[in-house]
């Protein structure tokens, strides 16, 4: 077997500049060279043959050619195999040119996961990018502090609310929904996804439905509250959508990002007559992130890549709701929006899913106060009503933030205790939330 050396760089001569390096878990056989078959990935998303061919000189493969810069197999085998062993697990990183695509996203995927998302048992974990490449994007123009600069609000957690029902309201049956919610005390209500511009209630009509219930709200209980309408449509639309909404009063849009393209998506962020803050939905993923063998993981799906898109806030499936998720998972894509990433603001992570009033102090242990807590059925179920659901959770805030704990506050707060007598405190083990007492 032999390898070009230009194949196999020591890591330490690699001009971090030029490249984008992407790590993968992978499986082979006992049998398999897995060098070898890392190179192979390296040509086949970048010069792409194995053969000779008569264009790709010396200058080419220098130029663009992709380097394997580590492969690791744990086990560490390094002198004999188990006989027993049947399967064996590699972490794999290599090295992309990324001059090869530009400052974009669908070249940037199709090169880091493209033909290789077809190779067997081959998962994205993650993607390291240079300054030279990352400064070409502006990132999101609000971020943690420009939303909270826009609800003046910068001591605790936000708290935010979808619609329920998700779909077949009108505007006005919208509009009364979020003011019950708004005048609670939630701070961002939202659309929900399946929600855009349905004939029964079209996206102009339920923006000035909207507005006009939540100033109402905001005058009673002397806060802003924001509304987050959902533009997504086709790519054509979707630019039109916004100044159309933003026309009609909208101070927040949100959007499907996956199924739309991180493109179109960072076509609206970068909009210089789009100024409000962007909320992405993490709906589809699932179908990319959810195998352990394939696909792209959720902190680099979900986290990593739509805040270098430029969206502010990103709704996250939670460990405590009605979908599978690992902890660590959770809370490694929570931190990939809010660490520091040079000019690029942090995006707030917001929680849903499921969750309730018992799920805040574990939230507020996990991040802090920079995080958007987001429910629909804790809040708009609540026996007492919308706006009491909403008391019970900022009474949950208050009480954390206080250093008390929510079991032992209850007496003073009956909207709180109503929601933990319905829904429960959360046993740690057991976070999901079909695992409450009744």
């Amino acid at each position: 077997m032999y390898l070009d050396p230009i194949l196999t760089p020591l890591p330490e001569e690699l001009d971090s500049d030029r490249f984008i390096i992407a790590t993968y878990y992978c499986t082979g056989k006992p049998t398999t060279k897995m060098l070898k078959f890392a190179a192979a990935l390296a040509v086949e998303q970048t010069t792409g043959t194995w053969l000779t061919v008569p264009g790709e000189t010396p200058e080419v493969r220098e130029l663009a050619i992709g380097r394997v810069v580590g492969v690791y197999e744990a086990p560490s085998y390094q002198a004999f195999l188990p006989e027993s062993i049947t399967k064996r697990h590699f972490i794999v990183r290599i090295a992309y040119p990324w001059r090869n695509f530009g400052a974009q996203f669908a070249m940037l995927l199709s090169t880091v996961i493209g033909n290789i998302a077809s190779a067997g048992e081959l998962k994205l974990l993650d993607l390291e990018f240079p300054k030279s490449f990352y400064s070409q994007f502006p990132g999101p123009k609000f971020g943690v502090q420009g939303i909270r600069d826009l609800l003046g609000v910068y001591d605790r957690p936000l708290l935010n609310n979808m619609i329920k029902p998700c779909t077949g309201l009108s505007p006005e049956a919208t509009a009364e929904l979020a003011y019950e919610a708004a005048r609670g005390g939630v701070d961002i209500i939202k659309d929900d996804e399946l929600v855009a511009d349905a004939p029964h209630c079209p996206l102009i009509d339920r923006v000035k439905a909207v507005q006009e219930r939540l100033k109402k709200a905001d005058d009673e209980k002397g806060e802003k509250t924001l509304f987050v309408y959902n533009i997504t449509d086709r790519t054509d639309r979707v630019r039109e959508n916004a100044l159309r909404a933003i026309e009609s009063g909208a101070e927040a849009l949100m959007l499907n990002y996956f199924p739309m393209g991180f493109d179109t998506v960072q076509m609206i962020t970068e909009d210089p007559d789009i100024n409000v803050p962007i909320l992405g939905h993490s709906d589809f993923t699932g179908a990319v992130y959810e195998s352990e063998w394939s696909g792209i993981s959720l902190s680099l799906m979900a986290a990593k890549l739509p805040r270098l898109a430029g969206l502010d806030m990103m709704i996250a499936l939670s460990p405590y709701g009605k979908f599978p998720m690992m902890h660590d998972t959770f809370v490694q894509a929570g931190l990939q929006m809010l660490a520091p990433w040079g000019h690029i603001k942090p995006m707030m992570p917001m929680p849903g899913g499921g969750t309730t009033q018992g799920h805040v102090q574990e939230l507020i242990e996990t991040f802090g106060n920079d995080v958007i807590v987001a429910s629909g059925g804790a809040i708009h179920g609540h026996p007492m009503g919308a706006a009491a659901g909403a008391k019970a959770f900022r009474q949950a805030f208050d009480v954390v933030l206080a250093g008390q704990n929510i079991e032992d506050s209850l007496e003073d707060n009956p909207e709180l205790k109503v929601a933990i007598e319905n829904w429960g405190m959360p046993e740690r083990e057991t976070e999901g939330i079909f695992d409450l007492r009744n």
